[in-house]
């Protein structure tokens, strides 16, 4: 008799340890948000400055940079929650010795294209205050 693959599965080491590696790229994809999200909050300061040495009077401070920023830091925040709580189900489903299921991509797919749509809005805001 032939049993399937999923009946008598118990979770190796190598398990583990890839769903640890797994987390900890997400954790460094949600400190890089966050780290550049710091950076172009202060981005508006930056541009102030530059407005001071040219001697041109400063207009709105710190500009839509500030909201930029501070969404990236909250996406960099919502990416590190959601990367531990799905590590906590994964190591769960291991211990208890569960069948192997795939796991959705939607998470990596939905922070590809905000990334991108943060880009793009970023190179609009850059080419419209110049």
């Amino acid at each position: 008799m032939e049993t399937s693959p999923e009946a008598g599965h118990k979770a190796a080491l190598g398990d583990y340890l890839a769903a640890e590696r797994t987390l900890l790229a997400w954790i460094r994809t949600g400190l890089a948000l966050m780290g550049f999200g710091f950076v172009v909050a202060r981005f508006g300061l930056f541009l102030e400055q530059l407005q001071a040495i040219r001697g041109a009077a400063p207009r709105e401070p710190y500009g839509l940079s500030l909201w930029f920023g501070t969404a990236l830091i909250a996406v960099g925040v919502m990416v590190n929650v959601f990367a531990g709580v799905r590590h906590m189900r994964l190591v769960q489903s291991l211990d208890r010795d569960a069948p192997p299921r795939s796991h959705s991509t939607v998470q990596a797919v939905a922070v590809a294209f905000l990334l991108g749509l943060v880009g793009l809005a970023m190179a609009a805001y850059l080419i419209s205050i110049r």
